[in-house]
């Protein structure tokens, strides 16, 4: 059945591969609403040319109460992707991220709680960092919920975790939706209260809402030009522009890298599933992959001539491990992931070497900027 379906943030990188998704494969009506984020899209204030031309796009903020609440009569889903993202500049840019963030989505919440609206089912896209660093087990004390390293023990390159009782090398397990939240930045925590305000809310008036906590997302359309953000197209604009990745610590912390049409498929399970409705569910690729593995992949992909560059240096707040477990998602959903990593890392390799000109590295202005901030040591 044909829906009417709202997405916030839906100009961007997630966002336009749903729009499209929603409208080839399921033929629903699709309303974009995005602020074109200058440090995501640019300066034209025009949505991105890979938008598809059959959803009606609004150029706006979910700040804006009024808009959002004329928009919300009219919609049936709401796919709540709207945010700002980039870890380290949240540290910083505190009010920026709290605002879009927390106040964006309560201004959502607010509206439903209060006005009239259509909303049959609301969708929220959350993060994976609301973990902190992911499950482990110790070999001597069991299943650990590790605090981040302490400055001291980074300071002395010292990166695997330990165990706080008996001291030993910790192992990363699969992470899932149980694991307490622990962040570590203000992005984090921004997603944190996400989560917890629309469920509360969703549970008091009975409004169907689904949280899907994304692992880190690749693929075509991923901005080039937000260097806090994506490590997958940090490490293409610098290999494209004949400078070798920059890899932090020892290169050896894992992660759980998805692509974008598997992050599709489960946003898409959300909204068609009925046991969905009130549930927390991972979205990965439920496999680890060392970021030296991602660097070494992509440079030989790339611009082979190079060779990535370990730094042993380290940001404040960075984790250790998180890989998904995808179990709960497999079994209630049926979400299935179809791309591995060598596959799915072609796809963006591809579409930035299509694009008209070659993407402009601004990876060192980040690093520059986290390093006066006193973020990177």
């Amino acid at each position: 059945m044909q829906k009417k379906i709202l997405i916030t943030g839906g100009a961007g990188f997630i966002g336009s591969h749903l729009v499209d998704e929603l409208i080839t494969l399921k033929n629903h009506e699709i309303t974009v609403l995005d602020s074109l984020e200058e440090q995501v899209h640019g300066k034209t204030k025009k949505p991105p040319t890979f938008l598809n031309d059959e959803c009606n796009f609004i150029c706006g903020s979910i700040l804006d109460y009024s808009l959002m609440k004329e928009l919300l009569k009219n919609h049936e889903i709401v796919y709540h992707l709207a945010a700002m993202v980039g870890v380290g500049q949240s540290m910083y840019e505190i009010k920026k991220y709290t605002d879009t963030n927390i106040q964006g989505t309560a201004n959502l919440l607010n509206i439903l709680a209060n006005e009239d609206h259509s909303v049959e089912k609301l969708i929220i896209a959350s993060s994976n960092t609301i973990y902190g660093e992911g499950k482990s087990s110790c070999p001597n004390c069991g299943i650990i919920y590790p605090k981040l390293r302490n400055e001291t023990q980074l300071l002395q390159k010292q990166w695997d975790l330990t165990c706080p009782t008996c001291g030993s090398v910790l192992k990363p397990e699969f992470t899932d939706e149980s694991t307490p939240f622990n962040p570590s930045s203000v992005y984090a925590l921004s997603k944190q209260v996400q989560e917890q305000m629309s469920l509360l809310i969703g549970k008091t008036y009975g409004i169907n809402t689904t949280i899907l906590r994304f692992f880190l997302v690749y693929g075509s359309r991923q901005s080039l030009s937000n260097p806090y953000t994506g490590v997958c197209a940090i490490f293409a604009s610098r290999l494209l522009n004949n400078k070798p990745p920059i890899v932090f610590e020892d290169g050896l912390q894992t992660r759980d890298f998805v692509h974008v049409k598997d992050i599709c498929q489960g946003l898409i399970l959300a909204m068609e599933k009925e046991p969905a409705r009130g549930q927390i569910f991972n979205l990965g690729s439920g496999i680890s992959i060392t970021i030296k593995k991602v660097a070494e992949i992509m440079t030989k992909k790339i611009n082979p001539k190079l060779s990535p560059i370990y730094n042993q240096n380290y940001r404040i707040g960075d984790i250790r491990h998180c890989v998904a477990d995808i179990s709960k998602a497999k079994k209630v959903l049926g979400y299935k992931p179809l791309y591995s990593f060598e596959k799915g890392v072609n796809d963006l390799i591809e579409w930035v070497q299509d694009q008209a000109s070659p993407p402009k590295d601004v990876s060192n202005t980040a690093l520059k900027e986290l390093s006066n901030k006193g973020l990177i040591r």
